[in-house]
């Protein structure tokens, strides 16, 4: 990757963590560029549309030019479009919230999601974030169909999560994580309870066809309150049947059908230095 590409991608994945904008010094500090080839590679950026200057104080944001890529990458892959109606029944059926993740690598991202939840508390977290392994059920369902040293080498390189920014039961160390994983295994799917976040609970499967990789993971979440571990029991079937379904139809779709062919050896410095600095969205 050549220097400039570098900074550039650099800038990109930093004000992403920036929604309402941050200025040249933070950026240049932050980063560790220099402050005149930052303010350049922000107005290249500026430039081809994916940056733009706010016009009171003069902190620079994202536009939304890369949301729209990817929006349209995902209507064109028909990932959607063949997961929604699932998602949307297992949503019925549960009265939480569902999602879908995909694996992209040694990422798992959201990508859609169905609201079941008519009343009461609503979680509802944004969309498109990277899940942090060891921290969310997605994370843990992919995990657990891994090789225990491809996921150790996974959640190394991403990072444990903090239990400041997760929930208190979140694993600190990789050895309290496998023994979590351990025991995903015998079930057949993940299960969590103030791990993501205090007060929610959420489960998880794999979508994959027998003796193939894992290409996405299907979550039910929602409050502990209401998500107790007895009726996420009673769901694991709906859920297992939603995960077993998708998969048959994954070869509609390149994204799923490919998404874990091809894996990274290592994530980037780039994203390193940027996961290190920031902790992960919730979900």
């Amino acid at each position: 990757m050549s220097g400039s590409l570098e900074k550039s991608l650099a800038i990109l994945e930093y004000l992403a963590g920036c929604p309402d904008g941050a200025p040249l010094v933070q950026i240049a500090t932050e980063l560790n560029q220099l402050r005149s080839g930052c303010h350049r590679t922000l107005h290249e950026l500026m430039r081809f549309g994916y940056v733009r200057q706010l016009p009171q104080r003069g902190d620079y944001a994202l536009t939304t030019k890369l949301v729209s890529l990817g929006m349209s990458y995902l209507s064109r892959s028909g990932v959607v479009d063949i997961a929604q109606p699932v998602i949307n029944r297992l949503a019925e059926a549960t009265e939480e919230l569902v999602r879908l993740a995909i694996v992209d690598g040694e990422r798992l991202t959201l990508v859609a999601k169905a609201q079941g939840a008519k009343s009461g508390l609503k979680y509802d977290p944004d969309m498109g974030i990277d899940l942090r392994l060891s921290c969310s059920a997605a994370g843990h369902a992919w995990l657990m169909t891994l090789d225990e040293d491809t996921a150790i080498g996974y959640v190394t390189r991403q990072g444990m999560g903090d239990p400041r920014h997760y929930g208190p039961n979140a694993p600190t160390s990789v050895k309290a994580l496998l023994a979590m994983l351990k025991e995903h295994r015998k079930l057949g799917y993940s299960v969590i309870q103030d791990v993501y976040a205090p007060g929610m609970s959420s489960m998880a499967a794999p979508v994959a066809r027998p003796g193939e990789p894992a290409t996405g993971v299907i979550v039910v979440a929602g409050p502990s309150s209401r998500l107790t571990h007895e009726r996420m029991r009673a769901f694991a079937p709906l859920l297992q049947a939603a995960t077993a379904e998708l998969a048959a139809a994954a070869h509609a779709s390149p994204l799923l059908k490919a998404a874990n062919l091809g894996t990274w050896g290592n994530v980037s410095e780039t994203a390193a230095r940027r996961k290190a600095r920031t902790p992960a969205t919730h979900s």
